[in-house]
């Protein structure tokens, strides 16, 4: 009786095990199994801004290079408002399965601090997968203001507070924060005017009609190189290869003055670390591409390959450090 138990055990171990290898998987742990057989559907990539700009770009990058590699497709999901708000809570709503993923930037870090009540938690409610891409702002001045370096420009903003005046996207934007951290560290004052996005400001900025704005570095440098504009730093603490000669803020007078306008993608909470895991290897991995890597840099993107720990605490760290910014400058939204 016990050799016959002892045949029927290992037959059906022979069938689990042909069943299990026939399925690609074998007899993996579960949760190996799990990530071996993920995508078996579309993926979706929501974005909370307008299509078109460097958010949506990325997503499309990423998209594209996913649905090579994985043979299902990677559908790009527009939910603009709420200066990103709109996508982030349907994304925390969704199920954890990494099947809706968050294309999240800047703004996600700074919205607790701009809205009293969020139906999410910038933190708690996300699985960090991947901080892939990173773009400077670049701090331009019109050919009237006489200043050359960034001392100087603090030296006219201190003498005559308020008279200098800046443009940004709109409250609470990079361009908008990128103005009051740098008159919060020289102890100046510059007056803001914001925009209904970048592209109005930076018309006015070479007209003259601003005195300097924090652009995107893609659309600034031709102006710069034409005369238009003055370049007098980056906000990032690593100079940007497309202008290699422009300083830094913190080299120009601002130490430890950084600004990172971040990308990077985002699960809802409770998603199986073995498939964040997957994620964050798979889109490292396609970003390192040459043609992914010139997409991004055709927007002034730095590629990133940031860990899910790492990712983890920059939010955590970003969080925290515009929360002391926009409490200092008084911002709100209404």
């Amino acid at each position: 009786m016990n050799v016959e138990c002892a045949y029927i055990a290992n037959g059906v171990r022979r069938k689990i095990a042909a069943v299990g290898l026939a399925l690609g998987v074998g007899l993996l742990p579960a949760k190996d199994a799990l990530a071996q057989q993920y995508p078996v559907k579309p993926i979706r990539i929501v974005v909370g801004f307008a299509a078109g700009g460097p958010t949506d770009i990325g997503a499309r990058t990423i998209g594209q290079k996913l649905t090579e590699s994985w043979g299902q497709p990677v559908i790009v999901d527009i939910r603009p408002g709420a200066s990103g708000n709109i996508a982030a809570e349907l994304v925390a709503k969704s199920p954890p399965d990494a099947y809706t993923l968050l294309l999240a930037v800047f703004a996600h870090a700074v919205n607790p601090s701009l809205h009293s009540k969020l139906p999410f938690d910038a933190v708690k409610s996300f699985a960090p997968i991947i901080r892939y891409a990173s773009i400077a702002n670049l701090l331009v001045v019109h050919p009237s203001i006489p200043a050359r370096t960034v001392k100087e420009l603090i030296a006219i903003a201190t003498a005559r507070p308020g008279e200098l005046t800046s443009g940004s996207a709109g409250t609470g934007t990079s361009s908008h924060l990128s103005i009051e951290l740098m008159a919060a560290m020289a102890g100046t004052r510059v007056t803001h005017v914001p925009y209904k996005g970048l592209s109005a400001a930076h018309i006015d900025v070479v007209a003259g009609q601003l005195s300097m704005l924090f652009d995107n570095v893609v659309t600034a440098l031709p102006h710069a190189k034409a005369g238009r504009l003055r370049m007098l730093g980056v906000t990032t603490l690593t100079r940007w290869a497309g202008a290699p000669d422009v300083p830094t803020m913190s080299e120009a007078g601002l130490p430890g003055y950084e600004v990172n306008s971040w990308y990077g993608l985002l699960a809802p909470a409770g998603t199986p670390r073995e498939l964040v895991l997957r994620l964050n290897s798979e889109v490292g991995r396609t970003l390192r591409a040459p043609d992914a890597r010139e997409r991004l840099f055709s927007i002034g993107a730095e590629p990133l390959s940031q860990t899910p720990e790492e990712f983890t605490a920059f939010i955590i760290a970003e969080v925290a450090k515009w929360a002391k910014v926009v409490r200092a400058a008084g911002i709100k939204i209404e």
